[in-house]
């Protein structure tokens, strides 16, 4: 059977699936938190969401301590399958070098389906949400979304020569990631409505069979296994050692300019990525507290509208890369992300809240220009290594960000709703100063291109 290099298809089915029910597994526990406060059922009707709106009504207050809970045991959740998907990440990841991009793909699947599963089960029986912290902890033995992502990117740095077209593709999984996780929000809530949260969680497992076995049965590897078979380790032990001995490699015997580029870039992806998490993860209880009070077709909707942002940053990374250096591509992109949450710390009006998204149409750029220009900064043997400390940020990062963001949220949510937003724009001010430094002192493309043929000349004069 003929197999194909084509590793955007799995990307779509996988984000599509874990974006149709990763808003409804926030107003699943949103619902069954506030049955438990009001110990009634939850109503919702076509127009408004169960939100009260009267300040001085007793269930203004509960309402808020719905808000609260759902935010901290959002928090304790994304705790639970952090450690062992950071660990996943890292060694499945950095091994692709040596044992392939495709475990890096399938493992992060497997462990939605179990979990996909299990929150089926769940709905149905109407169990406990405590249940879901042991889901959370088996999901994260398999790996993340950032382990997924983590092997998919290694995998088009495999495939792609050209430089541009390295910064190209990987911007189309980003556009991929971002209309595919809005067409998802979308029709979230219109199939919420349909079919309730049982036959959703049920259709999503149904897709992340069919992902799987694409990638097993009819995705190309770009990695040439059996040429490290006969070197493979003999233990567990000597497979850690391997993979960390990469990564440890990647900074010790690379040129200083080059180690000082490497570890500024990962710094500035990380405090983009802490600031962009944490202030995103939390639109859904915004839109759920008043006075918006979005029901599940309104925050589909919300979902949706980040759709045109995906597409007009894709296009702005197609357009800009042509006339500008990747370092101004992700200047333009920050700016945008600081202007859409200092506009929406004060939407107040469900139209105002939609136009959030105006300011913000360039916001997603800076990540995949990020991950371009680490991975253009690395040899070709490095790119597991360099996509692996990406994907452990991802995670590490995004865990701190979404607890730190939803601890704030709760403790703020009382008097200004909207502080989380702002801080977040705030913070942007870091990477922001970094990539200043950057720009004074050491980034250069040309320089970098020179400095990368160098290593690769004198790799080849040891080799022969």
């Amino acid at each position: 059977m003929r197999k194909v290099l084509f590793v955007e298809p799995v990307i779509f089915i996988y984000v599509f699936a874990s974006s149709l029910t990763s808003p409804l597994v926030q107003q699943f526990i949103y619902r069954q938190l506030w049955e438990e406060e009001y110990n009634s059922t939850f109503v919702s009707n076509s127009s408004i969401s169960h939100c009260e709106q009267n300040k001085s009504s007793p269930a203004y207050i509960k309402q808020k301590v719905a808000q609260e809970k759902t935010s901290v045991f959002n928090m304790q959740l994304d705790l639970t399958g952090a450690v062992p998907s950071l660990i996943v990440a890292f060694v499945i990841v950095a091994n692709g070098d040596r044992q392939g991009r495709k475990r890096s793909l399938v493992l992060p699947s497997v462990g939605t389906l179990v979990a996909n599963i299990c929150l089926a089960v769940i709905s149905y029986f109407s169990l406990s949400l405590s249940i879901l912290f042991a889901v959370a902890f088996i999901s994260g033995l398999f790996g993340s979304i950032a382990t997924f992502l983590g092997g998919g990117f290694a995998y088009i740095a495999d495939v792609c020569q050209d430089e541009k077209q390295k910064t190209t593709r990987i911007a189309v999984v980003d556009l991929i990631f971002g209309i595919v996780s809005g067409l998802a929000g979308l029709s979230s809530g219109y199939i919420l409505r349909g079919i309730g949260f049982t036959w959703t969680f049920v259709t999503a497992s149904l897709l992340h069979v069919v992902n799987i076995i694409y990638i097993i049965f009819f995705l190309e590897e770009t990695v040439d296994v059996s040429e490290f078979q006969r070197e493979a380790p003999g233990s567990c032990k000597e497979l850690l050692k391997e993979t960390f001995s990469g990564v440890y490699m990647l900074f010790k015997t690379a040129p200083y300019k080059k180690r000082i580029l490497i570890i500024v870039l990962l710094f500035i992806f990380m405090m983009y990525l802490f600031t962009a998490t944490g202030g995103s993860s939390l639109f859904t209880l915004y839109e759920l507290d008043e006075p918006l009070c979005w029901d599940e077709v309104y925050i589909g909707y919300g979902a949706a509208a980040s759709t045109s942002i995906s597409l007009t940053s894709f296009f702005g990374v197609y357009l800009f890369s042509k006339c500008l250096k990747d370092i101004y591509i992700v200047f333009i992109g920050i700016f945008s992300y600081i202007g859409g949450m200092v506009m929406a710390a004060f939407a107040r009006t469900t139209l105002l809240m939609f136009l959030v998204r105006v300011p913000s149409l360039l916001c997603f750029m800076p990540i995949p220009v990020l991950r371009a220009m680490l991975s253009k900064v690395v040899l070709t043997g490095e790119q597991g290594a360099v996509f692996a400390c990406i994907a452990c940020l991802e995670v590490v990062v995004g865990t701190i960000s979404f607890s730190v963001f939803n601890i704030l949220y709760a403790a703020t949510v009382a008097w200004f709703s909207g502080f989380s937003f702002l801080l977040s724009a705030g913070l942007c001010l870091i990477p922001l100063a970094a990539l200043c430094w950057l720009l004074c002192t050491s980034w250069n493309e040309e320089d970098l291109a020179l400095l990368v043929s160098e290593e690769v000349s004198s790799i080849e004069s040891i080799d022969s």
